[in-house]
């Protein structure tokens, strides 16, 4: 059957901002299918509130609305645009709750919109836990025993019927939101509690515990003609009880029977009929039972999931461009494979290699929580690999991974450690398994702890004999080849051999021990392909055909983590883009397989390996490209410039040199005084007594840091010498190899971010950012306003002076991005970064123009009088750039902002109106700002005055101030009333009981001392758990005051990207 002819318009729902469970997995699906739709004629309207996005590039599809993702806005969107089909299911689990939301409100019927994809039906199927669970036994599977529960006291009265352990797991959310193992009934209560708070419908599954079960999942694809194939399976290599995304996953499965697979591929095929998926994918999870194979069906997703980008990747098969296609109509047998164009889209996927994926966690931001492991997602990221055997992909994910660890590397002979890491979820159980094999325990000794299968352990056990030899033996040709066949890095052998990595690598090459590429073609190589997607591995014959072609390779940035995500994906992904249509062959090389770099279409070839400097250079080798672009993966690719310089790779734009010029902190300075450029009074300490005697020549507040960070990481203000000893104690370790950055602190000071560009000669003013909160909080974090709007020209005009003067004196050939402090009126220099920002995307979306495409062409050799740039841009509306944190997965946390970045994402509210575009950006954030009720104030001493003005506007709005002593008696100076409540350490009933019980509808605190963010710290948790918006800078609370007002007086307007340029 052709496609559909019926409708004309579709809108797509994107899945919103970065979070843990739902990361830019969802913007590759989306890119993908918007791609489709939009070549088969439809006009596509899309809504996404997530500007660091490709899928929110204009030219993907005709409408594109940055909108926040509630059925409010939807509506007014389906009213403007009269689409007449939605497809919920590649937004994640935020557009499939938003369709049925639009469903239930009767809005999808009233505006006459069909959904397509998954119906209601199937949807309601698959996500209502009573409803799935009785669709399985219709069909003869079992679930877990499990009882539904809507409430507490239900819980309470029911939980005897399922026992303990029991796992809880709340409806139509994502990433296990809110998910847990309850072991008794003195934790029951309270983690019950939470589920249902983090359920949309107040639905909870409790299931019998089917804890060390092995756990599998299948991808399956299903067309309207009732086609059905398998994708691909993955197995997890951790057993139940860890969320599948927090898990090391291995595709395929490795140790079922055919038998078993069999049967677990007949299952999908029959849930997937009985739940009524007929127009995509879906993801069945299965757990199975070591000691009888007895199978449990655990969950289904009716839409394309996370495990889809895996999946995907793994294989080669497009699967969210498929599914597209077969919402509108197509027929699987009707759709070509891209790889092969031989064969169609319904030949189930062979592989003859193994892929291996390991998440990516970031436990260090929040010391505070402890690093363990259960059914709520933790992870921010993940890498994926590729290789001809397990050991080979698992160790080339371990060196992919950028934590510092180069293979089996965490060393330690401590037993009782070794055994309370085998005994917990810790996220290094893996590496402590090796230990626990150098110790000389058995495979079965391990297993009985651990539960992971002995196929792995086994699999370990042979890497680590590996290592003996190495140990043991002489370097030589065979034990080398041996050790890199099975994904033992160059790095990790010099360390066991106590010798630089240049001399095991110098080894190889002169032995010609080096790796030949094979292309994932979907199929085995039983057809030919014609998608140049390759892995490195150690056989004989090579598949990658390097030709004469002009050719630029880009070094993508590695995996999400806190401080480097999306937006620097998006930045490859445009650097691509402009290089293909200039006539490049353009080769990218990354190894995260959530991401749009990273799809099979997006450049001429892709390299899907680890960003080190051994991977990266057996490419360059092999391909020898014209160029190699570093600048636009964030720190990942800077940290190999010099080395990949000095090897004889050839960098284009800004140098290596220049990079260094702007990160050695002492040549730096030197630059800055050549240019009388004013600098916050700063030194550098070599140990912590150094540390604390230039302190008080410094004199506090003190801005402290590490000398080799990203995301602001261990960075802190210290108010006191007492602060200084125990960020010293605790936080780094200072020597001369790694000196601790000191900075006099500019309290109260604005701070602005600057992007540009420059080709050398002239340089572009992209965008200058205002920060709205005061200084001190890391820019990653901070909320943004382009333009400008409390700047004075002066300022403005001598901003754009200094970054013209910086940009042409470090001789920057491409991207500058600048941080600046003002303070009285003086412009001060924090920190330059000749690379590409994570504020890009913004400024892209903000201003209308594609400035990484313009970037890479300059990289390229073209100019900005060639490329026809101005010295800036203007525009006559507002963006808001507002950032997402993943505070509530990490319990005991505090949300207090400061220098060490830890949003995961960030959403744009953009229009006329400023107070409206930040208005927008709350509420894309999810911050549900109210119109109505009781506001909670207690600011520090030096924020009394300022907080005058907002305590009188949230009164003439109709709001009731409940206030502490301190702030009540200064509003009452000011002749404006509030009510009195008790401090928490002043006894019930206080601010917290308040909260609690829900009379408490937004908050304003502000703190200065380390005493005072202690007292308050379960003011801002308990807002967090009831999602009460609060505000912790007075900044902050005086633009989402004026927000409230806007909202209040007027109507929130949404209108597309295309019209505001």
């Amino acid at each position: 059957m052709p496609k559909r002819n019926d409708i004309k318009s579709i809108l797509v729902i994107g899945s919103g901002p970065i979070v843990i469970g739902q990361a830019c997995e969802f913007d590759y699906s989306g890119t993908q299918a918007c791609k489709a739709l939009k070549e088969e004629g439809y006009k596509v309207i899309l809504v996404n509130s997530n500007p660091a996005t490709i899928m929110t590039d204009p030219d993907f599809s005709h409408r594109t609305y940055v909108e926040p993702l509630t059925t409010e806005v939807l509506e007014k969107i389906i009213v403007n645009e009269k689409p007449d089909a939605l497809l919920p299911t590649i937004g994640g689990q935020t557009a499939l709750n938003l369709a049925m939301s639009l469903d239930e409100l009767g809005i999808l019927k009233k505006y006459n919109v069909e959904l397509i994809g998954a119906s209601v039906e199937s949807i309601n199927k698959a996500e209502k836990r009573e409803k799935f669970k009785q669709a399985m036994e219709k069909i003869g599977l079992r679930v877990p025993k499990s009882i539904i529960v809507n409430n507490l006291e239900q819980g309470l009265n029911d939980i005897s019927k399922i026992g303990f352990p029991a796992i809880l797991r709340p409806s139509f959310t994502l990433g296990g939101t809110g998910g847990s193992i309850s072991y008794n009934e003195k934790d029951f209560e309270s983690l019950l509690k939470s589920a249902l708070d983090s359920s949309p419908v107040s639905e909870v599954q409790i299931d019998e515990s089917i804890v060390g079960w092995k756990e599998y999942e299948l991808e399956v694809v299903r067309d309207k003609n009732d086609n059905v194939i398998i994708i691909c399976s993955i197995e997890n290599f951790d057993p139940m009880g860890i969320h599948t995304g927090d898990s090391i996953t291995v595709a395929p499965a490795q140790t079922l029977t055919d038998k078993q697979y069999q049967e677990l591929r007949n299952y999908s095929i029959d849930i997937i009929r009985e739940i009524g998926v007929d127009t995509g994918g879906s993801n069945i999870q299965f757990g199975v039972n070591p000691a009888n194979g007895d199978v449990v069906v655990i969950e289904m997703n009716p839409r394309v999931s996370r495990s889809s980008a895996l999946a995907s990747k793994a294989t080669g098969y497009p699967i969210a461009k498929i599914a597209a296609k077969l919402a509108i109509g197509y027929t699987l047998d009707e759709l070509p494979n891209d790889i092969t164009r031989d064969t169609p889209a319904s030949f189930e996927p062979t592989l003859d290699y193994v892929v291996v994926k390991i998440p990516r966690f970031t436990f260090e931001k929040f010391p505070q929580t402890q690093a363990e492991l259960g059914t709520q997602m933790k992870s921010v990221g993940e890498v994926m690999s590729i290789g001809s055997n397990f050991k080979e992909a698992l160790g080339k994910a371990l060196r992919s991974l950028e934590t510092d660890t180069f293979g089996f590397d965490d060393f330690t002979i401590d037993r009782n450690l070794v055994l309370e890491i085998l005994n917990s979820n810790n996220p290094k159980k893996l590496w402590f398994l090796a230990n626990a094999f150098r110790l000389g325990m058995s495979v079965d000794e391990i297993f009985d702890i651990t539960k992971i299968d002995k196929w792995f352990l086994n699999n370990i056990q042979e890497i680590m004999a590996i290592e003996k030899e190495l140990i043991d033996e002489e370097i030589n040709i065979d034990g080398i080849l041996n050790a890199k066949k099975n994904g033992i890095s160059d790095k990790f052998i010099a360390y066991l051999k106590k010798c630089d990595e240049d001399e095991i690598r110098d080894f190889r090459m002169k032995n010609k021990i080096e790796p030949t590429f094979k292309m994932v073609d979907t199929c085995a190589a039983e057809f030919e392909a014609f998608t140049p997607y390759l892995y490195s591995t150690y056989q004989d014959e090579d598949e990658s055909n390097p030709d004469k072609l002009k050719k630029i390779m880009i070094l993508g940035g590695g995996p999400n983590r806190i401080g480097q995500g999306i937006e620097f994906d998006y930045c490859c992904v445009h650097a691509s883009f402009a290089l293909k249509e200039d006539g490049f062959q353009t080769i990218m090389v990354n190894c995260n397989p959530e991401t749009v770099s990273t799809d099979y279409d997006t450049s001429d070839k892709l390299y899907f390996e680890p960003l080190t400097i051994e991977d990266t250079l057996s490419i360059i080798n092999k391909e020898n490209p014209d160029g190699i672009i570093v600048h636009f993966g964030g720190q990942t690719p800077l940290k190999l410039s010099l080395d990949i310089e000095s090897s004889g790779g050839k960098i284009i734009g800004t140098s290596p040199d220049s990079i260094d010029l702007a990160e050695d902190r002492e040549r730096f300075n030197k630059l800055m005084k050549e240019l009388s450029v004013r600098q916050p009074d700063s030194m550098i300490a070599k140990s912590s007594d150094d540390a604390i005697l230039k302190s008080s020549k410094l004199g506090f507040p003190i801005i402290v840091r590490p000398s080799y960070v990203l995301g602001g990481r261990a960075m802190e203000i210290v108010y006191s010498e007492k602060d200084l000893e125990r960020y010293l104690n605790e936080a780094v370790k200072v020597s001369n190899e790694r000196p601790v950055l000191m900075d006099r602190f500019l309290n109260d000071a604005k701070e602005v971010d600057v992007d540009a560009i420059s080709d050398g000669k002239r340089v572009t003013i992209c965008g200058i950012l205002e920060h709205i909160e005061e200084a001190g909080i890391h820019s990653g974090d901070s909320t943004m306003v382009l333009p400008p709007h409390t700047l004075s020209n002066s300022i403005l005009n001598e901003i754009k002076d200094k970054t013209r003067d910086i940009a042409l004196k470090i001789k920057v050939k491409g991207f500058l991005n600048i941080q600046y402090a003002i303070k009285d009126e003086k412009l001060y220099i924090i920190e330059v970064n000749p690379r590409a920002s994570r504020t890009i995307p913004f400024i892209s979306k903000a201003i209308g123009v594609p400035l990484a495409k313009l970037s890479a062409r300059v990289m390229a050799g073209k100019t900005l009088d060639e490329l026809e740039m101005p010295d800036d841009f203007k525009i006559d509306h507002y963006c808001v750039k507002e950032s997402v944190f993943p505070f509530i997965k990490f319990p005991n946390v505090d949300t207090i902002l400061g220098p060490e970045m830890k949003s995961t994402g960030e959403v744009m509210g953009i229009d006329k109106d400023l107070k409206a575009a930040f208005a927008k950006a709350q509420i894309a954030a999810g911050n549900k700002l109210p119109l109505s009720g009781t506001a909670f104030i207690s600011v520090k001493d030096d924020d009394k005055n300022k907080i005058v003005d907002v305590a009188r506007k949230l009164i003439k709005l109709g709001f009731n101030l409940i206030t502490t002593s301190g702030t009540n008696d200064f509003l009452n100076k000011n002749e404006l009333k509030s009510n009195i409540v008790k401090k928490v350490k002043d006894g019930s009933p206080n601010i917290i009981d308040l909260i609690k019980d829900n009379k408490i509808d937004l908050v304003i605190n502000t703190t200065l001392s380390s005493k005072e963010i202690l007292e308050s710290f379960s003011i801002r948790r308990t807002s967090l758990v009831k999602q009460i918006p609060y505000f912790t800078t007075l900044s902050g609370a005086i633009a989402g005051v004026d927000a409230i007002e806007y909202m209040i007086k007027d109507n929130i307007k949404v209108k597309p990207l295309q019209d505001y340029f």
